[in-house]
């Protein structure tokens, strides 16, 4: 998963009824389910579950409370009502709700079917905090977007059969998917009161449910080959605007250049990017990012974005959501592989499934030529400033297995910044051991080879033998700074590849430094407001103004602001003057404080990275050399 701050861009089922089974004779191990997105009603999908054989008098129903990539707490199960179910000779049964994502049911061998509507989430953001690749949209006759952890629960133990997923969709829209299509059975048209189009998709168990996202839009896309992978690029432009054919250049080049970095590492035949570009109104998408999965990505995008900002997003998060297949997806521990969507456990190693990630996806451009050296060092630069803002003590592996509770919770993002920072740690230290045979992308090819997809690591025992594949000195690294709290001395890093860690003071914008897309004010979707970043260097004019991390601006110079108008203050603190007055009031911690000066220049310490040229056939020089280009 990678998230993008917001502001970075200005009807009933007919039932066919039998005799009961004989339960000692045959056991159905095999899951219908049937989704209705050609009948809308009130913004509501109907959808209808037909489990498999059930031996015992009781049973629960379970829709996801968190799925793999979110690392949040979510609750699906708050966007299903009007549960019903019944038996198998059509009577109704006994069913209770007994959490937000449970219901009970009674004489459950006599289940037939059980059947709900599902809200979606886009149009009420406002009210909750599901990540928008990860949510659902229902927009009739026009788009859906169809997360299916949000859509199709599951009965207790029956998360390891087979799915058979029918959908029910009008004509003018089409499906985008790498869920394997299948023949249209029989049955499947008496199973809808006012069928149109039936699409019918397999999946071999829950988990390949909730690994693959439909998007059902109008046709715009772009379908090409790379390198034996099948690439799918549909686009959901609500006017218009955006079409797949302009995208695909910078998509095709960009994944090229994936595939050849990776190299022989096969991981999938197919994949699909499914973006949905917001309008960003109220009852829109407001979470901007994307959502990784085995074979997709699920992209959220402002519309409004110019071409070349929508070229430079789309590689930021389709890079990172691509280079997921190879970890977790392909890579991955026991809490990974057998996933508890409803009493998550959560694994020690974000450093890897989101930190690696991110490595490989900013260290591929410089490795190909899509960025130059100084480029690269400038998105270093950039990831140890902002993991500056986080909790730079906090021990890795206690932090990612206790990731949805706090303190722990608010230093997620700390994952794409020094997780990244970590997996460049490494992939130094294993060059510089192996005199540069061996680097970090060696190192998960060789785990990839030793586990895959199908054959999941311990979690507490990883490490350790990555140390016995390796040298002490990654396993010493581990131990300080992963397992450990000792903070990264990057310098030290750099100096081993002849390069130069400064820091000066450089002016930056009031509210946005552009040269880094650093925010300093976030907002609250829940009430509308604007507020200043905590856990961040402010510039020396919010330091000599008194305002501080937390504090909700209210107004400025008696002009009221909120999400409303955010786009306006930051547009209008361009015209800022140095030596005029300024007023704020603020909310800090429920009281409301004023706060009067002068307008002073914006400043504050940056970073930078040289290199340093006294390095001519030295060490230092031949390994970085191995470290941004060697194999």
């Amino acid at each position: 998963m990678k998230k993008i701050f917001f502001y970075a861009f200005i009807g009933a089922f007919l039932i066919s009824c039998g005799s009961t089974q004989n339960l000692n004779v045959s056991k159905n191990t095999t899951v219908q389910v049937a989704i209705d997105i050609a009948n809308v009603v009130e913004d509501k999908v109907s959808v209808r579950i037909q489990p498999g054989t059930i031996t015992t008098d009781q049973v629960t129903f379970y829709v996801p409370e968190t799925v793999p990539g979110t690392y949040s707490d979510d609750d699906y199960g708050n966007y299903i009502e009007n549960v019903e179910v019944f038996s198998k000779t059509g009577s109704q049964l006994k069913v209770e709700k007994t959490s937000s994502n449970t219901w009970q049911i009674d004489n459950a061998i006599n289940l037939g079917y059980i059947q709900y509507q599902v809200n979606d989430t886009y149009d009420i953001e406002a009210e909750h905090d599901i990540f928008s690749p990860s949510g659902t949209n229902f927009k009739e006759n026009e788009q859906f977007m169809l997360n299916l952890h949000g859509l199709v629960g599951y009965i207790q133990n029956q998360e390891e059969y087979t799915y058979n997923i029918d959908i029910n969709r009008p004509t003018e829209i089409e499906p985008t998917t790498s869920l394997s299509k299948q023949n249209v059975p029989e049955y499947t048209q008496a199973t809808f009161e006012k069928p149109q189009q039936i699409d019918s998709y397999l999946a071999t168990r829950y988990f390949e449910v909730i690994d693959n996202p439909i998007m059902y839009n109008a046709p715009n896309k772009e379908v090409f080959d790379i390198q034996g992978i099948t690439i799918e690029v549909s686009v959901y432009s609500p006017n218009d605007v955006v079409k797949a054919s302009n995208l695909r250049p910078n998509i095709e080049k960009m994944m090229k250049a994936q595939k050849t970095y990776l190299g022989a590492m096969n991981t999938t035949d197919r994949y699909s990017i499914l973006l949905y570009l917001s309008t960003v109104g109220p009852e829109d998408a407001q979470g901007f990012g994307a959502l990784e999965h085995h074979k997709s990505t699920v992209v959220v995008l402002p519309e409004m974005l110019p071409q070349e900002a929508m070229d430079a997003a789309i590689i930021d998060v389709v890079a990172h959501e691509f280079f997921h297949i190879v970890t977790p997806l392909n890579l991955h521990s026991t809490e990974i592989h057998k996933f508890r969507y409803n009493d998550p456990k959560m694994s020690q190693h974000l450093w890897m499934y989101e930190g690696i990630t991110e490595y490989f996806a900013q260290h591929f451009q410089v490795h190909q030529g899509l960025v130059n050296n100084a480029e690269f060092y400038n998105t270093i630069v950039t990831k140890i400033t902002n993991s500056k803002s986080y909790n730079d003590s906090l021990s890795f592996t206690k932090m990612s297995q206790n990731i949805l509770d706090e303190p722990y919770a608010s230093n997620y993002g700390n994952v794409y910044e020094k997780g990244a920072l970590i997996g460049m740690c490494l992939d130094i230290l294993m060059r510089e051991n192996s005199k540069g045979e061996r680097g970090l992308l060696s190192l998960m090819k060789e785990l990839t080879d030793r586990y895959g997809p199908n054959r999941p690591f311990e979690d507490a025992a990883i490490i350790p033998q990555i140390t016995e594949m390796t040298y002490p000195a990654i396993g010493d690294f581990f131990e300080k700074h992963v397992i450990g709290t000792v903070p990264i001395n990057y310098s030290a890093f750099f100096d081993k590849v002849g390069l130069e860690y400064n820091t000066e003071l450089a002016p930056t914008g009031y509210f946005i430094d552009m040269a880094t897309n650093t925010p300093y004010i976030d907002g609250s979707q829940a009430d509308n407001t604007i507020f200043i970043r905590k856990g961040i260097e402010l510039h020396s004019f919010f330091k000599d103004i008194g305002l501080q991390g937390g504090d909700i601006l209210k107004k400025i110079n008696g002009t009221s602001y909120d999400l409303s108008n955010i786009y306006a203050l930051i547009s209008q603190s361009t015209t800022w003057k140095e030596g005029e007055n300024i007023s704020f009031i603020v909310d800090r911690d429920g009281q409301e404080i004023i706060l009067e000066g002068e307008i002073t220049k914006a400043q504050i310490n940056k970073a930078s990275i040289i290199e340093l040229q006294y390095f001519v056939e030295g060490p230092e020089l031949r390994l970085r050399q191995s470290w941004l280009k060697g194999s």
